[in-house]
């Protein structure tokens, strides 16, 4: 139910954190799983340690700001394999962490062209083979920011509940085809990309208070639902966001 033998995954974003852990616990379960984020030269040792754990893994930079980048790592998973049963799209960004009113035009473009564009582009990319086979699997990577007010994240959550109305609308549009398409929103989890939170000793006291577990989020945390929403064990499930945050939002715990 939650092997995924024979099956090729392209995880943008993975050469750390969250989409790295995904990268590895999908290569673990027995997937091809291509690497890929701006520097090549880590992207490499990513897929280095993957191949030298027993898995299959290939290195393709690509920044998901470029749409010629990404159509240029779709060709090359194509090329290296032949098809992708499985898309994880975590690559994100956010250039500014502060309030709604004070972010630059510049900011507020690059934060809504990879959040959310671009992932519409890559999906595009991908989507229409996955449907000839009448077999696909898209992940994106979203955030418990998407729903709910924050006032240091506005246009980073903006984004981020775009990405889930994204969802909704490509299940709809692709499940005819076997094609699913679900979102993970996962907590304050423990990254490179979200230290300014977690590093920060008010904000941190304040997540564990909001923690029924107890403790923030780690990557593998979120690794694990992505296997199980690639997997054949979630056959059935489509157009959902699957909140893997500890607790909080259940607790109503206040973000940022």
């Amino acid at each position: 139910m939650f092997s995924l033998e024979d099956k090729v995954a392209l995880i943008t974003g993975s050469s750390r954190g969250i989409g790295r852990a995904i990268a590895e616990a999908m290569a673990s379960a027995g997937a091809k799983v291509v690497i890929s984020s701006r520097k090549g030269e880590v992207c490499d040792k990513v897929a280095a340690g993957i191949r030298d754990a027993g898995g299959e893994a290939i290195a393709v930079p690509c920044n998901v700001s470029d749409r010629d980048q990404i159509q240029s790592l779709v060709d090359a998973t194509l090329k290296q394999w032949g098809k992708i049963d499985v898309l994880v799209c975590n690559a994100a960004v956010n250039p500014h962490f502060g309030s709604s009113m004070e972010i630059s035009e510049e900011a507020y473009d690059k934060i809504m062209s990879t959040n959310v564009k671009n992932v519409l582009w890559l999906c595009r990319a991908v989507i229409p083979q996955m449907a000839e086979r009448k077999d696909g699997a898209v992940i994106i990577v979203s955030s418990i920011a998407g729903f709910k007010g924050t006032r240091r994240l506005g246009t980073y959550a903006i984004s981020k509940a775009a990405d889930m109305q994204m969802t909704r609308n490509l299940a709809m549009e692709w499940g005819h085809e076997n094609v699913r398409v679900n979102c993970i929103a996962p907590g304050l989890v423990r990254t490179d990309f979200a230290r300014a939170l977690w590093e920060d000793p008010e904000n941190h006291a304040k997540a564990l208070a909001a923690y029924p577990l107890g403790r923030l989020g780690e990557p593998d945390d979120v690794a694990g639902a992505a296997v199980f929403l690639a997997a054949k064990a979630a056959s059935w499930i489509t157009g959902q966001t699957l909140v893997v945050d500890g607790g909080t939002s259940a607790a109503g715990g206040q973000y940022s």
